[in-house]
């Protein structure tokens, strides 16, 4: 009787981040076709998250199949789970509270809470740097790429 065929190439933790990375580069490439592609020299509004898309998926698969002595998947420990948590916890607080309180106290915020409470830094950098991250993002995309940010119920 044969043997089993045991699977020359295990799953690893290279191989489900690259195949991550390609199942969300097919979900922005089905929602950017929804918008229109236009041209190369007249690009329209699905024209650069395509581009990202197909990006992302080439990183992916050559992520996942040029894989080389990672560990194996099943070896992860989730030592890292609350860290995790916590940083996917402050992108969801900064998603729901942008509009609600503006972009420089949301911005702040986070940046208090990933520095103060994720980090454990000393709090008088973590604030310094938290407002400095917060005044200069701001004056970044608002003054200088004339970007519209949310303000606050305070107007900044």
């Amino acid at each position: 009787m044969p043997s089993p065929v045991t699977d020359a190439r295990p799953l690893t933790r290279n191989r489900v981040a690259g195949l991550t990375l390609v199942a969300v580069a097919a979900g922005i490439a089905w929602e950017s076709a929804k918008l229109p592609l236009g041209s190369l020299g007249n690009p329209g509004a699905g024209f650069l998250p395509l581009v990202i898309a197909v990006a992302l998926a080439v990183f992916g698969l050559l992520t996942a199949f040029l894989d080389k002595g990672t560990p194996a998947w099943s070896s992860i420990t989730w030592e890292e789970a609350p860290r995790a948590a916590g940083i996917l916890g402050a992108t969801a607080f900064g998603a729901l509270a942008m509009e609600w309180l503006g972009y420089r106290i949301t911005t702040f915020l986070i940046a208090v809470f990933l520095l103060l409470v994720m980090e454990r830094k000393h709090p008088l950098p973590a604030l310094v740097a938290a407002l400095v991250l917060s005044a200069g993002t701001h004056y970044l995309f608002a003054t200088l790429l004339k970007t519209p940010l949310p303000l606050g119920p305070w107007g900044f």
